[in-house]
């Protein structure tokens, strides 16, 4: 890490890496589990499903971190969308906890940066173009976090090379890059084109702490890239999503239709019944290199393992 990072982002971490905050997965098991492994954990707010349940798991993910020698810090995701009822409840209660890094999704808001910032928090806004990007650091964000082609959930459609690259041509900031990692060697790859940290999500779906079904986690061992499908049905937002998911919950995900014969909206997020969230579930292409469901601990020793040996392999080259 260099000394441009705040320095909440150069915490001495055993991985470059940022967990990203998955909805419905992402809760303090998992976030714990994966911050005690050395890497940044996160989840959604929205997945506490109450301003007093979102105290409950800070109040214990804080305590736990505290009380762990050499815990990686931890990021909580904010919806600013205006479909989030709940933005300026969840964001005191954020405040209150001066939660370290905060990570802003679906639009930027410059008084939300602000307040975050006021008290010593780091904002990371998820772009997935460089005009969005562009307009999140003029509205406030520390840093980027790049969502590139084959991200899971939201993702964009642009690749991560020419996005990091545009970005990186005025952008000196915290950077993360997003799309289809679940390898030590993408890790290593996301640095070399320009990031300062790998954003991964799906690979730790399929991990014991992750708050997901069995069969969704059963789906992520057994998928491949070629399951991912890419579609704004259910949200009215593009993302990726598991084609067998949408298969079980009786559609066909090659006649979809138009957006607004689905939920189609972002309303979803606040909808104890929406059929969206519950039953089609994200994930990115990266998922055929998950073969197991493990433990957290595990799979960033796997990690680990081969983001060393790939430094090792380019170390040999030169």
């Amino acid at each position: 890490m260099t000394e441009r990072l705040p320095a909440i982002l150069r915490a001495d971490l055993r991985l470059p890496v940022i967990a990203a905050p998955m909805f419905i997965v992402s809760g303090p098991e998992l976030v714990l589990a994966q911050s005690k492994a050395g890497i940044i954990g996160s989840f959604p707010a929205l997945n506490a499903r109450s301003t007093e349940k979102l105290r409950e798991w800070l109040t214990r993910i804080t305590g736990e971190l505290a009380a762990t020698p050499g815990a990686a810090p931890y990021a909580v995701n904010l919806i600013v969308h205006k479909s989030n009822a709940r933005l300026l409840e969840d964001l005191a209660i954020l405040e209150e906890f001066r939660v370290p890094i905060v990570i802003t999704s679906l639009g930027a808001r410059a008084d939300v940066n602000e307040r975050i910032r006021a008290y010593g928090g780091v904002v990371l806004h998820d772009v997935i173009s460089d005009a969005f990007a562009r307009k999140a650091v003029a509205k406030g964000a520390d840093g980027l976090i790049a969502v590139a082609a084959g991200a899971g959930g939201h993702g964009g459609t642009v690749s991560p090379f020419a996005l990091i690259r545009e970005i990186r041509e005025w952008f000196d900031g915290p950077l993360a890059l997003s799309g289809a990692i679940a390898h030590g060697d993408s890790v290593l790859a996301a640095l070399a084109a320009g990031a300062d940290f790998a954003y991964m999500g799906s690979t730790f779906i399929a991990t014991d702490e992750a708050a997901a079904v069995p069969e969704y986690k059963k789906m992520i061992v057994a998928g491949t890239a070629g399951d991912i499908v890419y579609t704004d049905f259910f949200t009215g937002v593009k993302g990726n999503y598991l084609r067998p998911s949408i298969v079980a919950a009786g559609m066909d995900p090659d006649a979809l239709g138009d957006p607004r014969d689905g939920s189609g909206s972002l309303e979803f997020l606040n909808s104890g019944e929406a059929k969206a969230w519950r039953d089609i579930w994200g994930a990115g292409h990266g998922i055929g290199a998950v073969t197991e469901i493990g433990p957290t601990a595990a799979v960033v020793d796997r990690l680990a393992a081969e983001y060393d040996l790939a430094r090792q392999r380019l170390a040999a080259l030169g």
